[in-house]
């Protein structure tokens, strides 16, 4: 009965040793072995739970996506309909979304998805879900919500590796120059 309860509590010990190796080294290049150590394990158990780093990794991005869809859910609920574009811009540069170890992650997601068939797998999810969420918050505002959907999706994406790169102390940077181009959107119908 011990196993069944400490399985769960060993893949979230590994899952969060991972994307704190990954914030520490700032990329992949990280071992299992070290991801085990962080968590207080083997890496024969580490393996046994995951498989090996990729899979450790994609879990990791899949709790780093899980945060990321909580705080879009509170920002929505707390917005009014015609504030919902608003609120999934500014939980996309929330400081849970923009940690030191969550910027590494992203950003190593973004390489992995590249040559990895799962982790590309799992960027399509997030993508597919960023533009739906967005598309439903800008039909009421815009002619073209899909289109417009698609134009902030880039630009999230692409302000927060800027930011990152840049500036990750300051998204609120990022966050006004989405709604700013948000306001364009708006206006352009």
């Amino acid at each position: 009965m011990a196993k069944v309860r400490a399985e769960p509590m060993r893949r979230e010990a590994l899952v969060k040793a991972t994307i704190a190796e990954i914030g520490e080294s700032g990329s992949l290049d990280v071992t299992v072995s070290q991801i085990a150590r962080r968590a207080g394990m083997s890496s024969a158990l580490a393996h046994h739970y995951f498989g090996g780093k990729d899979q450790i990794f994609l879990a990791a991005m899949r709790r780093i996506l899980s945060d990321f869809g909580a705080e879009v859910r509170a920002e929505l609920a707390r917005a009014a309909p015609q504030n919902r574009a608003s609120a999934i811009i500014r939980a996309s540069f929330a400081p849970v979304c923009f940690t030191p170890e969550t910027i590494s992650a992203w950003m190593s997601f973004y390489v992995m998805a590249q040559k990895n068939d799962q982790a590309l797998r799992l960027w399509r999810i997030y993508q597919h879900r960023i533009r739906s969420n967005l598309t439903h918050a800008l039909r009421p505002l815009c002619a073209d919500p899909e289109g417009a959907a698609r134009t902030l999706a880039a630009l999230i994406d692409g302000l927060y590796i800027r930011a990152a790169l840049n500036h990750p102390d300051t998204p609120q940077m990022a966050v006004d120059h989405a709604l700013r181009v948000l306001d364009m959107l708006r206006e352009a119908t």
